[in-house]
């Protein structure tokens, strides 16, 4: 009797922790999802308050800054159509840091051209001022026995 209850003592006790844990989890999971809708439909405004003001964008054309981003989304010269996220993998690091892993298929238009790949996506979410940023999305390019 005595180790049961001690077993529910250590369970009870455990159960704020992985709860507020998994908040944080389904917080960044749900932002993540908002972006992905937020540049399918251009909303440069959204996107400009989630990016970090010094974040990072890696693509298979080059890496580049927030402010040449929002302006690429802005002028359609990367148009992200749909992406769709077939995982999401996510890990809390501490308190104001957080990884996003999506791998997603990518329907997209670059230039004038309408192209499809697929891709595992890294993002990096810090806290500031109480408020999750993005500061780094990297798209790594999956090779798929079809691509």
């Amino acid at each position: 009797m005595r180790t049961l209850v001690i077993g529910i003592f250590i369970l009870l006790i455990s159960v704020p922790s992985f709860a507020q844990e998994t908040t944080v989890e389904q917080e960044i999971k749900e932002l993540s999802k908002q972006k992905w809708q937020w540049m399918a439909e251009k909303n440069v405004d959204k996107l400009a308050e989630l990016f970090h003001d010094r974040a990072k964008f890696v693509h298979m054309g080059g890496t580049w800054s927030k402010e040449r981003e929002v302006d690429i989304i802005r002028s359609g010269g990367i148009h992200y159509k749909k992406a769709d996220v077939h995982e999401v993998m996510v890990e809390v690091l501490n308190e104001n840091t957080v990884l996003l892993w999506n791998r997603i298929t990518l329907l997209a238009v670059v230039g004038n051209n309408e192209v499809t790949n697929p891709f595992m996506v890294t993002e990096v979410y810090v806290k500031e001022n109480n408020n999750w940023k993005l500061a780094d999305l990297t798209f790594s390019k999956l090779i798929t026995p079809d691509h």
